[in-house]
């Protein structure tokens, strides 16, 4: 079992109540929650949005995660680290930690070109540090991929059967076990609970990954009872 569980939390302003003023509200108010409980990573993955949208609550959200980081750029990685997903020209624009890469994506060595380049045509000054990446992966072939790209984590789904997606196999503990034996952290994700994170912990994840688990729940609770021994 991994000594110590990273945490990686999901967003999906779209599960909130009310209109889209009153989401993206909510969805700001639990990113201020994580990150004032430590929560290693949070993956903006709206989506849907247009992409000046998503710079503008991306660029709140990191706001929001320096605020309860109160480190000053010279650490990294910072305590909560603000992913973007797939968007590496957003991450750059507002200074993200890093990307999550989909399975069908650029590299995480495109990914890095880019970033040292500074993406090109944007007018900011490069970041010094290498970009933290994620990588989504779906079977233990893919990790192994994911590794040898030198990502940074990935994150394999799904571990357990969704509710809102019964006709998506699950890989299973022993997938997964088999998956976290490549040189690269695993972060397992998909129909994980408090009931049954602790046998991915147990069967060498190096943390979790979700949506509804941090949104849904009392983000304190989840810490807690993820990082007790």
């Amino acid at each position: 079992m991994a000594e110590s569980c990273l945490l990686y939390y999901i967003t999906d302003r779209k599960a909130f109540p009310g209109d889209e003023s009153a989401r993206r509200n909510s969805l700001l108010k639990k990113i201020a929650e994580a990150a004032s409980q430590g929560v290693d990573y949070i993956q903006l993955r709206e989506k849907d949005l247009l992409i000046r949208d998503l710079e503008s609550l991306a660029r709140e959200a990191a706001q929001i995660i320096r605020r309860q980081n109160k480190l000053t750029t010279d650490h990294w990685p910072p305590a909560t680290a603000l992913l973007i997903n797939s968007r590496t020209d957003v991450a750059l624009a507002i200074s993200a930690a890093g990307v999550h890469l989909r399975a069908n994506d650029i590299s995480p060595q495109e990914v890095k070109a880019i970033w040292k380049r500074g993406a090109g045509a944007l007018a900011r000054e490069i970041q010094p540090q290498d970009p933290l990446i994620a990588a989504s992966c779906h079977s233990p072939q893919e990790v192994a991929q994911a590794a040898a790209a030198e990502a940074t984590f990935a994150v394999l789904a799904p571990i357990f059967e969704k509710k809102d997606a019964p006709g998506i196999k699950p890989q299973g503990l022993e997938t997964l076990s088999q998956a976290c034996q490549e040189k690269i952290p695993v972060l397992a994700l998909g129909g994980v609970t408090l009931q049954n994170a602790r046998s991915c912990l147990q069967a060498g994840a190096a943390g979790i990954a979700g949506i509804r688990l941090f949104q849904e729940n009392d983000i304190a609770t989840i810490v807690r009872k993820l990082q007790s021994p």
